[in-house]
């Protein structure tokens, strides 16, 4: 009996110990080699939505297609929109018409401007001669009268003749096909020809249709979103962490990764960047007295930081926005904390999958 007792004794004395040194290394290894399962693969996700409106007459993709940039995703009727153009380039054609027909009064003006500039000078010349005989008392100061009313008629119809001249230049530019009117008429062809191109939706790169819900017959309205597109080359992995555990991270640690998709299979990754916020400390001015947090817990919940990871490698096709992962962060240059946080991640990975 003292024998066994003596066994069971030595296995529990054992056991302690062992946990002792296993709490031991949680508690500096959550420092050095940091470990969380709260990690997810993140994408961005792009509502597509036409910039026209119409009826979709084709979709061109199927639900969860991946699809390359340019690819044809859905059309839009475009009968309007053909007819639209139509009437622009009917619109330019009378444009460059009236155009035409502002040289042509331009040329009436200068015309017009030489023979009010004769009839004033000749005007000017009656007024002076006939000025000169009237200080000579040859003529009466009636004739004088009328020969500076002429003068100032002749005068004012040269001014008159001057602007409206004037005016043809400016709506007609510099030079042919430079006019206001032109102008506005070819952009209003360009808008058209624009709406006409947006009928036809296409993908704006690589990536993968999800959650296609759109068919022939739907009412297609501008900037309202009509299909999911998720880029693959956008994605990316974030990991949660008690602050405490990256309080040594830096530009020379490294990120071990398991996916519940690959169990026991690990993959380097760069430390990208650190959230510098949570939502539970953002504030907004609303005229309300602070609002203090409570916790009637004697030891509160840590509080978790987002780390944002990076690969230059291709992340396997299997995952998708929301897969769950296992992150280990090490220092680079420790190859015992590199060894042991591989171990770590190996051994919570496989947990993963024999649960």
């Amino acid at each position: 009996m003292q024998t066994a007792e003596l066994k069971f004794r030595r296995w529990m004395q054992s056991l302690i110990i062992l946990f002792i040194l296993f709490a031991g290394y949680i508690v500096v290894a959550d420092r050095h080699a940091p470990l969380t399962t709260e990690s997810r693969v993140q994408g961005y996700v792009i509502q597509i939505a036409p910039e026209v409106t119409g009826t979709v007459t084709d979709v061109q993709v199927s639900n969860n297609q991946a699809v390359k940039k340019g690819t044809p995703l859905f059309s839009i009727d475009t009968s309007r929109y053909t007819l639209a153009v139509k009437k622009a380039e009917v619109a330019l054609k009378q444009a460059h018409e009236q155009e035409s027909a502002l040289y042509a009064k331009v040329s009436s003006g200068k015309a017009k401007v030489a023979t009010t500039q004769a009839s004033y000078n000749n005007a000017r010349s009656e007024y002076q001669r006939v000025k000169k005989l009237a200080r000579q008392k040859l003529v009466s100061a009636s004739m004088l009268d009328n020969a500076l009313a002429n003068n100032s008629v002749a005068l004012s119809n040269l001014h008159a003749a001057q602007q409206d001249l004037l005016s043809l230049q400016v709506q007609l530019g510099i030079t042919p096909g430079e006019s206001s009117m032109v102008h506005a008429a070819e952009n209003a062809l360009e808008q058209a020809n624009l709406d006409l191109s947006h009928t036809q939706v296409n993908a704006p790169s690589d990536g993968i249709i999800t959650n296609l819900q759109l068919e022939v017959g739907s009412t297609a309205s501008t900037n309202m979103p009509l299909l999911t597109f998720i880029p693959t080359n956008s994605l990316w992995v974030t990991a949660d962490f008690r602050e405490k555990a990256i309080a040594l991270m830096n530009e020379h640690s490294t990120a071990l990764v398991t996916f519940d998709a690959f169990p026991g299979e690990t993959f380097a990754f760069n430390i990208q960047s650190r959230d510098f916020g949570v939502a539970a400390a953002q504030q907004s001015p609303n005229g309300k007295l602070t609002a203090v947090e409570t916790n009637n817990r004697w030891v509160r919940d840590a509080q978790r930081v987002r780390v944002n990871l990076s690969t230059d490698e291709p992340l396997p096709k299997q995952l998708f926005v929301g897969s769950r992962a296992t992150v280990v962060i090490y220092p680079s240059s420790n190859p015992i904390w590199a060894l042991l946080a591989k171990i770590q991640v190996s051994l919570v990975g496989m947990l993963h999958y024999i649960y």
